[in-house]
């Protein structure tokens, strides 16, 4: 999936930029296209606009200049098709609703009927391992067992474009480590699905990623694009390899400039 030759763009952006009312410029001209079946990775330091691009692309934010088409329409248009979908830092889960209430939520807002909210919502608990704790409600959970409640509760509406911002960063790095493996592996099993990852941890960004987005510090804009030529699946072992050394060196190297 490191070969994009033929893949549709998924989002483009052309001197893409956002200045806040206060005068901040977030954003700088940045110009970056990400194809189909991707697994992009933005790293950065703190406040160089990596999720001020994010909030562009799914259309809570809208950019001061340039152009941004997301799926061949505006981020707003692709939001309301509901092709896109975000995972945050926090769960964000509702603690007064069970994890399988929280999943189907998505679906319950599109109108979705109580049978086939059930059917996704189970497909999707599944999948992350949570089926045998749809009924358990958020507090009896773990923290790593919240961020995957959250993760299904993205993937139930079958999005094509996945956003992800910083959600393992509160994470222990056992817990991290094991959920970048099942992270890869739903990304594997739908080959139409796009992830875009935020994160500080160039490991974690070298593990996950077929490219990464190395971004300047604020005014932010993409000073590298680096490949990620190592094919899927991948698993623990990767982390030992020649190969992972000299990505994770070529990015950290990026990151001082």
């Amino acid at each position: 999936m490191t070969t994009m030759t033929g893949a549709k763009e998924w989002v483009r952006m052309e001197r893409l930029s956002k200045v806040y009312p206060n005068g901040t410029v977030a954003v700088k001209e940045v110009d970056l296209t990400i194809h189909e079946g991707e697994f992009l990775c933005f790293v950065g330091p703190s406040g160089c606009g990596k999720s001020t691009i994010f909030k562009m692309i799914t259309g809570l934010s809208n950019p001061s200049s340039g152009t941004l088409q997301v799926m061949g329409a505006t981020a707003s248009e692709a939001r309301k098709r509901s092709d896109t979908a975000f995972v945050f830092q926090d769960h964000t889960l509702l603690p007064w609703n069970s994890v399988i209430d929280n999943v189907t939520l998505p679906l319950a807002l599109r109108g979705v009927s109580r049978k086939e909210r059930q059917q996704e919502a189970e497909r999707v608990l599944e999948m992350v391992g949570l089926k045998d704790h749809m009924r358990s409600m958020p507090r009896e959970l773990s923290g790593g067992m919240k961020m995957r409640a959250s993760i299904a509760r993205a993937l139930v509406a079958r999005p094509k474009l996945l956003l992800m911002d910083e959600p393992f960063g509160a994470l222990d790095e056992i817990t991290r480590q094991t959920l970048q493996i099942e992270l890869l592996e739903l990304w594997r099993q739908d080959p139409e699905m796009t992830v875009l990852f935020v994160t500080h941890n160039v490991f974690e960004a070298v593990f996950l990623s077929t490219r990464i987005a190395v971004m300047t510090p604020r005014p932010g804009k993409v000073s590298d694009l680096i490949d990620v030529p190592v094919p899927f699946p991948r698993d623990e072992s990767f982390r030992t390899t020649p190969e992972f050394g000299q990505i994770v060196r070529s990015v950290s190297q990026s990151l001082k400039h």
